[in-house]
């Protein structure tokens, strides 16, 4: 449970020249905070634990061999002390040790003498219990997080047994003759079991997902590309962090840059993600054809002072109304390349390079081309957090209108351009503003969530340094 936790917290999971897109740094911080509701979780679940049966055969003077069996063995009560966790440079991973562990167990004993079986119950003192993990992190071809066992060791101090019911009394008093087999049994068994829960941990590892399924066009990919670096104070994930389209499923024609973050020690968990995953998702949407609408004058609001007709539109483009007077219009709007995200330090760029295709509609619906206009837009923004979401605010820097093709003639685009300009200003930046000044939620599941985090950008990449709060709630956390 302890290590679910520690992994679940650096979860928040191919190519040796790949360099990752999205990193994922746990600290020390972030670490202990996991051991600590991981030990929590088991404290509060000791009374669910059972262990393996004990058996083996000891020779006990006149009686010869006598076999014996330890079975259904609980906990009635454990004096846990708070484990330790480290980071484990040696083998790339964790390092886990609990020390002077008491625990008080009972159960059913049998013995089987020749012909004779006899059975009972027992109550079993363990003391001074000290046991030490060590577990390496690396990735799978496939890009999973795998765990595996490097180590384990489990000493006892000293074991208590008192035998009851059937013919007890006579072993009773042979109780040092068991002992040893039954600590050598209990050390044993200890290591068998963390062992295999680690493997069972590794297979759910290996099920879970790497590709996700972002929207109804859009999949992220986030295998681990990157071998996990762990040094004293904290470690480190790469993510491949790339979104494709589901359409296309195309490459983009550029790659992640590598990128590096300050270590922030006073934070659990910090997360950089790079320009390139952001132009990921862009160009996946451009190549799949998703960046573009057609506007026709059923979308303006009948109070505007101007609408998609050719009378309308006469001030800007005088030959318009006099070649096809009463006329309605449409303006299909795309991008000409993929709309491109830079990240500086304390803001971020967006250069987004379309086009306007304007058509007039015939009155037997047939649409006539009118002129292709070149609409170049920079805009530029800056992001926080704040009360538990992220926000945001956008300017525009740059809005340029060119004439690149016209059927009807040339015309001066320095009217058309002002009023766009200021339409984009005053309608669209007003109502992005509005929504990125209220912000979204920052991620969270379940069971955890982000509290007190702070947003940094930088050049080349965005970070958000923050520390985990984990919900603990029965229907989420069950012991298996």
């Amino acid at each position: 449970m302890l290590l679910s936790a520690v992994v679940g917290l650096l979860l928040i999971s191919r190519s040796c020249g790949e360099n990752p897109a999205v990193q994922v740094v746990l600290t020390n911080k972030g670490l202990q905070y996991g051991r600590h509701v991981g030990a929590g979780l088991v404290q509060e679940r000791l009374d669910l634990i059972t262990f393996p049966e004990i058996h083996g055969s000891v020779h006990i003077g006149i009686f010869g061999n006598v076999d014996y069996t330890l079975t259904g063995i609980t906990i009635t009560k454990c004096d846990f002390p708070e484990p330790s966790v480290e980071f484990y440079e040696d083998v790339t991973g964790l390092k886990i040790s609990i020390s002077g562990l008491n625990v008080a167990l009972s159960g059913e004993w049998r013995t089987h003498y020749g012909i004779i079986h006899d059975g009972g119950s027992f109550d079993m003192a363990v003391f001074n219990l000290d046991w030490i993990l060590a577990v390496k992190l690396r990735q799978d071809a496939d890009g999973h997080l795998s765990v595996t066992s490097v180590s384990c060791d489990a000493l006892i101090g000293n074991v208590d047994v008192e035998f009851y019911g059937g013919a007890s009394w006579i072993f009773q008093p042979f109780v040092h003759h068991f002992k040893e087999h039954i600590l050598k049994g209990i050390e044993a068994n200890i290591c068998h079991s963390v062992v295999e829960s680690i493997v069972d941990l590794d297979h759910l590892l290996q099920a879970m997902n790497v590709s996700f399924q972002f929207n109804e066009d859009l999949t992220l990919d986030l295998p681990l590309i990157a071998v996990s670096v762990v040094e004293a104070s904290n470690l480190s994930l790469g993510l491949k962090g790339e979104f494709y389209s589901v359409k296309t499923h195309m490459e983009p024609p550029f790659v992640a840059q590598p990128f590096t973050m300050d270590q922030q020690p006073d934070y659990m968990l910090s997360v950089g993600l790079s320009e390139f995953t952001v132009n990921s998702a862009s160009y996946g949407c451009f190549s799949a054809g998703l960046l573009q609408v057609l506007i026709d004058d059923s979308m303006i609001p009948p109070s505007s002072p101007l609408h998609l007709n050719t009378s309308s539109m006469g001030p800007f483009v005088p030959q318009l109304p006099e070649m096809f007077p009463g006329l309605l219009m449409t303006l299909r709007v795309y991008a000409r390349e993929f709309p491109v995200f830079s990240f500086h330090s304390g803001a971020v760029k967006l250069g987004f390079p379309g086009a306007v295709k304007a058509s007039a509609i015939l009155p037997n619906t047939t649409q006539i081309p009118l002129f292709k206009l070149h609409v170049d837009v920079d805009l530029s923004g800056k992001a926080w957090t704040a009360d538990g979401r992220m926000k945001g605010s956008v300017g525009l820097n740059n809005f340029t209108l060119t004439l690149e093709s016209s059927e009807i003639g040339p015309f001066k685009t320095g009217p058309l351009e002002k009023v766009a300009k200021l339409a984009m200003q005053m309608i669209v930046l007003t109502k992005m503003n509005e929504e990125l000044g209220k912000g979204f939620l920052l991620p969270r599941t379940k069971t955890s969530k982000l509290v007190n985090s702070v947003l940094s950008m930088e050049e080349g990449f965005i970070s958000i340094s923050s520390d985990v709060e984990v919900l603990l709630r029965e229907k989420d956390w069950q012991w298996e």
